[in-house]
């Protein structure tokens, strides 16, 4: 049961249509203004990753866009690949320490 969007090109609305029947998609008008003269569109899509394959995708040496520092994950893989690189293995307390810096807990063991 494919769900398709459409631009309507008459009234510039944009709208989603759920098709139980594939004869459906040729038969489709705006739910606006009726009209049949309509451009579909690219849905919008999510690949989810497990955190071994961020990891090994991620390249260090690329530089990093000032989105990228707002993701506290990124922080913390970058630091994990960066010691792989290395030959560095801190084993499960890097995961500890990576988790403490993305939750903001790190701070409270200084501020005591």
């Amino acid at each position: 049961m494919p769900i398709y969007e459409y631009r309507c090109n008459r009234c510039n609305r944009e709208f989603s249509e759920l098709f139980l029947n594939p004869k459906g998609v040729h038969n489709v008008t705006c739910k606006y203004c009726h009209s049949r003269n309509l451009t579909k569109l690219v849905s919008s899509f999510c690949v989810h990753q497990t955190e071994e394959s961020r990891l090994a995708n991620f390249d260090t040496s690329k530089p990093k866009g000032g989105n990228f520092y707002k993701d506290s994950r990124n922080v913390g893989l970058w630091a994990k690949k960066r010691m792989k690189e290395m030959g560095v293995d801190l084993g499960s307390k890097m995961d500890e320490i990576v988790e403490k810096g993305r939750t903001g807990k790190i701070l409270d063991e200084y501020n005591k």
